[in-house]
């Protein structure tokens, strides 16, 4: 058989852990890089908008990313098919999946992502119950996401068809693209320059989604030209194939709901930061540990997911499973590494990150050197848990990791908080003890779904192209 000539074959016949680092290493810059974007924001937003607009910017995002990573799961089935088709050397599924994601993604994003998000919003803040400044800055800025974000979730889908095909250098330069563009935005809106006026927080938002739809358009444009490892069938008919669709939500729709399900129960968590006594700088301490400096160890666990995703779902297509599980302990094992250095940061040197945020307030200084301390811990387990989910969710087994959120990310942490909450002992310790708690069993959960090895016997079938 022909080799499509995009194809990395060394995925399916070369040695197993430079595969997954070549694999990783450009989604770990790509989402360190890109996680500049957010370190700007909340930089930016802080010194020029105090500690309000950072909680803002943090609430905010908890609540986009529920709604998000539902229409996100449409990229995840994408992901397990492509991968798949891609092992198999079968090039016209792969461009067939691809093209009907994309117009799946068109169609949630502005079909219900924009309208609901709207008008879900005031009553999504007032769940978490934020407080009234912080919903000040945050209604803006969430609804400005919501109706106008559709770009970006184009830029996640092209990222993630790219990588599951063994491309993971074009995502990356469409992700500094991507990010150059928003920092140069968000510096302008935040702050304001010459005519244009200082947004504030709702500038951050405007930049994001004004880059999101630049980067989007291009991304358009490269795969209607047919020039790279994934493109839009050549003279394809735009219709839906339902029994592809169909395999799309098979294979995404219990990721999507997985999605859901953890930042539903961050949302949830960021509910009972909020009933703290001091729930403004609470909030704002969880949305710079958290969100943002936590980030700096999922990110590179993300990166490893999607390498350890790619190599076992293109080597099971390939009929190599032992290959598969090579790959994600090698991923495995380098996100421990990695995480082991990063929390030394938190635990040694909480001041000198939490002053890059311009955090300054005595409280909040304190909750959130406190919690950083908790996460040095937490993400040794996160990048164990992110690895095997990789390699559960990139051969099909979807609907392990959702069941194992569901424990892990709500019931677990959320039960602590409840019991501690119900007998008036609730505290920031109690809160930051079941985030760790939720990530202990999740690493454990995983693992072991993982070792039961029902993914090997998972089958993929689209059929013939419509005609």
């Amino acid at each position: 058989m022909k080799t499509h000539r995009g194809y990395d074959r060394s995925i399916v016949d070369g040695p197993v852990a430079p595969a997954v680092w070549n694999l990783a290493w450009p989604t770990m810059l790509q989402s360190m890089i890109g996680g500049l974007q957010g370190l700007v924001d909340h930089a930016m937003v802080g010194n020029y908008v105090g500690f309000t607009g950072n909680a803002a910017i943090g609430v905010s995002w908890q609540i986009y990313l529920v709604v998000v990573v539902f229409i996100a799961s449409v990229f995840s089935g994408m992901g397990v098919l492509v991968a798949r088709f891609t092992g198999a050397n079968e090039p016209d599924k792969v461009n067939r999946t691809v093209q009907q994601a994309f117009m799946l993604a068109v169609v949630l994003s502005v079909g219900i992502m924009a309208p609901v998000g709207f008008l879900a919003a005031p009553g999504l803040l007032d769940l978490i119950q934020a407080a009234p400044e912080v919903q000040n800055e945050a209604l803006p800025y969430l609804r400005t996401m919501f109706v106008f974000g559709g770009g970006g979730l184009l830029f996640f889908m092209a990222g993630g068809a790219f990588r599951s095909a063994g491309d993971a250098r074009t995502p990356l330069y469409l992700g500094i693209a991507l990010t150059t563009l928003n920092v140069i935005l968000n510096v302008v809106f935040i702050r304001g320059l010459g005519p244009i006026p200082a947004f504030g927080t709702l500038g951050a938002a405007i930049g994001t989604v004004v880059s999101g739809a630049l980067v989007s358009g291009w991304i358009i444009a490269y795969l209607l030209r047919g020039n790279g490892v994934v493109a839009f069938p050549r003279n394809a008919r735009w219709t839906f194939d339902l029994r592809l669709v169909r395999e799309l939500f098979r294979f995404g729709l219990p990721t999507g709901l997985q999605g859901v399900a953890m930042n539903l129960g961050g949302v949830l968590l960021l509910r009972y930061v909020g009933s703290l006594p001091s729930s403004a700088e609470a909030q704002a301490a969880y949305a710079v540990g958290y969100t943002q400096l936590f980030s700096f160890i999922t990110w590179s666990s993300v990166g490893l997911m999607g390498a350890a995703s790619t190599v076992a779902g293109q080597n099971l297509g390939a009929g190599h499973p032992d290959r598969s599980i090579r790959g994600v302990q090698s991923a495995a094992l380098i996100g421990v590494g990695l995480a082991m250095s990063i929390g030394s940061l938190f635990a040694f040197a909480p001041e000198f990150l939490l002053a890059l945020f311009g955090m300054e307030d005595p409280i909040a200084l304190d909750l959130a050197t406190q919690l950083l301390g908790f996460l040095a811990v937490s993400g040794l387990f996160v990048s164990v848990a992110l690895a095997y989910t990789g390699g559960l969710q990139g051969t099909g087994d979807t609907r392990g990791p959702l069941y194992i959120s569901l424990v892990s990310q709500l019931a677990v942490p959320l039960g602590i908080c409840l019991a501690f909450d119900l007998v008036g002992a609730l505290g920031a310790v109690v809160i930051w003890s079941a985030i760790v708690v939720g990530h202990v069993s999740r690493a454990s959960l995983t693992v072991v779904r993982f070792r039961q090895g029902r993914w090997r016997s998972i089958e993929v079938d689209i059929g013939p192209e419509p005609t």
